[in-house]
């Protein structure tokens, strides 16, 4: 089975929608099932304003035909909203072939955070996007709900895992005073940092990753350790190294470093948002409370090994399983040509 996702987040970027996608694709293979990405590096494109890090493509329609024939899919997955997602989109709906979708970052908060836009008008025009897939996707039981109550048909649940291979409890000293208190994730306004950073705590504050707001908090927090992007073993060190992993974003819809920190023994501190909520829930793992400095504190005294013991649960392999099994639940399969050897369209 063939699956192709379009996305306009991919390499070099460095994000939750990268990495899932990536993870997502090496635990496919286990089972036979086979991804290829259609993402802006088959493209020219142009810096995004008020975020020149991330770059966006600029398709064109006959490319983008051209290298859907080429990479013969049984199905089409559209994983982001921006412009190949929509030229592929365009591409699916001319022709009367089903895809899918999912849905991955809360643009209403993240544009809110920058410009004076109405959310009503950001929703809106995600419901359209999204109205003529099979199945959307989404991460948690409380985000499905949201879009279900929003207008959005058709969703379906599609949890995340973790490496457990590559996050884990380990030896490592940071030569920095404890205890540390760590944050992991792009640094830009709608991460909501600033929580975190004004907060009275003993020990060090660290900060792993980059984005557009890293030079202006560099400033505005000397006593802060801010170490760029991390990846691999170094990031696994610095989380097994910290104490508490603090996470103080309340707009994300899910995560993936809150079970990342988890499965490297790191409790959590985190406002009672809709991820955190629905990655935690109940288990003692982590302190979900309004007063983050308190919530900082408390997590101290939880278990690293509860901690351990809760990522375990969380594969990658079964959220890929997830997704393909959404996939054929929805009936969005291609149709074929001719017999099982042709792997052309019906266009």
């Amino acid at each position: 089975m063939r699956i192709l996702v379009a996305t306009d987040a991919w390499h070099p970027q460095v994000n939750g929608v990268v990495r899932t996608l990536t993870r997502l694709a090496d635990a496919a293979k286990t089972f036979g099932v086979e991804f290829t990405f259609l993402t802006p590096q088959s493209f020219r494109t142009f810096a995004m304003p008020s975020y020149r890090d991330v770059r966006l493509a600029m398709p064109r329609p006959a490319r983008i035909a051209r290298l859907i024939a080429d990479a013969r899919p049984d199905s089409i997955h559209i994983a982001t909203e921006g412009p190949i997602g929509l030229m592929v989109r365009r591409y699916c709906r001319q022709r009367k072939l089903p895809f899918t979708t999912s849905f991955h970052t809360r643009f209403p908060d993240y544009v809110r955070a920058r410009v004076p836009v109405p959310e009503s008008l950001i929703w809106r025009a995600l419901r359209r996007f999204h109205g003529p897939s099979a199945a959307v996707m989404a991460a948690t039981p409380a985000l499905a709900r949201e879009l279900g109550e929003r207008g959005f048909a058709n969703v379906v649940l599609w949890p995340r895992g973790v490496d457990t291979k590559l996050f884990h409890p380990r030896a490592i000293d940071l030569c920095l005073p404890a205890p540390v208190f760590l944050s992991v994730g792009r640094v830009a306004v709608e991460k909501n940092l600033e929580a975190f950073l004004d907060l009275d705590l003993p020990g060090t504050k660290v900060i792993v990753g980059d984005g557009p707001a890293r030079a202006s908090l560099e400033e505005a927090y000397p006593d802060a350790i801010f170490l760029g992007q991390k990846h691999g073993d170094e990031l696994a060190d610095i989380y097994a190294a910290a104490d508490v992993f603090v996470f103080p974003n309340r707009s994300d819809t899910f995560g993936l470093v809150l079970l990342e920190a988890l499965a490297s023994g790191l409790p959590v501190a985190a406002f009672p948002a809709k991820g955190p909520r629905d990655v935690i829930g109940e288990a003692p793992v982590g302190v979900l409370d309004d007063d983050l400095r308190g919530g900082c504190l408390a997590a101290l005294d939880i278990s690293r090994q509860a901690c351990v013991a809760f990522a375990a649960n969380h594969s990658w392999e079964s959220s890929a399983q997830a997704f393909v099994d959404g996939i054929m639940a929805a009936g969005a399969m291609l149709p074929r040509a001719g017999g099982p050897e042709q792997r052309r369209f019906v266009a």
